[in-house]
C-alpha cells in the first residue's frame, strides 16, 4: 500500500482530458489525491487507482493542503472558488491554491487577493502542451504569483511538466498563456492552409510535412496536429470551444491595453464558423474541415 507520510494531501477539481492525466502523475508519485468533477463518471479511472471522491469543491478544499483546479471557463473558475460551498469559503488557512485553467488575468488577480486575505496562497498556472503533454508529463507551465510560493510548489509542478517558468506577479501566468494562444492562433491557420494547399497541388501531405516540419516552418502544431489533420483525426486534445474562449479573453485583454491583434481576430472568426458547423467538441485541428472544402 502506498504511504503518504509527510506529503500534503492534494485535491484536483476537474478531471477532463488534461486534469485526468495530471492527477494520475500525482497518484503515481505517492500523493493522496482527492478529486471533484461535475460528472463523477469522468473521475472513475482515478478513483479505481486510489483517488478519493469529494462531493463539492468546498468539501475537497476542507480536506486538502494543495487545491488545484483545471476547469473549462472563467465562469467555472468563479463558481468553484467563490461559490457558497467553494474553495475560498472552506479551504484551511495556509493552503495553496493552483489554478491551471486558462482564464482571465483579472480573475487570477482577484483569487490571489481574496486568498491572501484568508491566508491562502494562490498561483495562476495555465499550461500548454495539450493531451500529449499532459499524458507524458511534458507540459509547459506558466506561473503567476509569489516567487516564494512558486518555489514551494515547484516539486509538484515538475511531476506534470518540464518547462516551468515563474512569469511574475498574480495574473502574469494568464497573460503569458494569452501570448501562447495568440501565437498558436495564427500558426494553426498557417498549418491548415499549408496542408490544404499541398493536397490541392496533388502532393502527398505526409511527405510535405516530413520536409517542412524540421525547417523554418516547424512548430508544435505542425508536428503534432498536422498528422492528425491528414488522418482525419479530429478527436480533442484541446477543444474548439475552449480555444474560442481563450481567444476572446486575449482580445478583451488586448482591448484593455489598446492593442490591435488582427491575426487573432481572423482566427477567432474562423473558429467561430467552425463551431457553427457543429465542431465545438472537436479538437482545434478540425479547422482543417473548414478550409478543406
Amino acid at each position: 500500500m502506498t504511504t503518504h507520510t509527510n506529503k500534503p494531501i492534494i485535491g484536483l477539481i476537474g478531471t477532463g482530458v488534461m486534469g485526468k492525466s495530471m492527477a494520475g502523475h500525482l497518484i503515481n508519485a505517492g500523493y493522496e489525491v482527492h478529486v471533484y468533477t461535475r460528472t463523477q463518471s469522468k473521475a472513475q479511472d482515478l478513483l479505481e487507482r486510489g483517488a478519493k471522491w469529494q462531493a463539492s469543491p468546498g468539501d475537497l478544499a476542507a480536506e486538502c493542503q494543495i487545491i488545484m483546479t483545471m476547469v473549462g471557463f472563467p465562469s467555472d473558475v468563479e463558481e468553484v472558488y467563490f461559490g457558497e460551498n467553494g474553495i475560498l469559503a472552506r479551504a484551511q488557512a495556509g493552503s495553496y491554491l493552483i489554478d491551471f485553467t486558462t482564464s482571465s488575468p483579472s480573475l487570477a488577480k482577484l483569487i490571489y487577493k481574496e486568498g491572501l486575505a484568508r491566508q491562502l496562497f494562490a498561483l495562476d498556472a495555465p499550461v500548454s502542451g495539450g493531451d500529449i503533454g499532459a499524458r507524458e508529463a511534458r507540459l509547459s507551465i506558466m506561473v503567476g504569483g509569489s516567487h516564494e510560493v512558486f518555489n514551494e510548489m515547484l516539486p509538484i509542478f515538475k511531476l506534470m511538466g518540464t518547462n516551468i517558468v515563474h512569469q511574475g506577479a498574480a495574473g502574469a501566468g494568464q497573460h503569458t498563456k494569452m501570448c501562447n494562444q495568440i501565437a498558436i492562433a495564427s500558426n494553426m491557420m498557417g498549418v491548415v492552409e499549408a496542408l490544404v494547399y499541398a493536397k490541392k497541388a496533388g502532393l502527398n501531405p505526409s511527405t510535405v510535412l516530413q520536409s517542412i516540419e524540421t525547417g523554418a516552418a516547424g512548430s508544435w502544431s505542425l508536428s503534432n496536429l498536422g498528422p492528425r489533420m491528414i488522418a482525419d483525426n479530429f478527436a480533442p486534445g484541446f477543444y474548439v470551444k475552449h480555444f474560442i474562449k481563450d481567444m476572446k479573453i486575449a482580445l478583451q485583454s488586448a482591448e484593455e491595453m489598446q492593442v490591435d491583434l488582427p491575426g487573432l481576430k481572423l482566427a477567432k472568426s474562423l473558429y467561430e464558423q467552425l463551431a457553427a458547423m457543429g465542431e465545438e467538441e472537436s479538437g482545434t485541428q478540425a479547422l482543417y474541415k473548414l478550409i478543406n472544402k
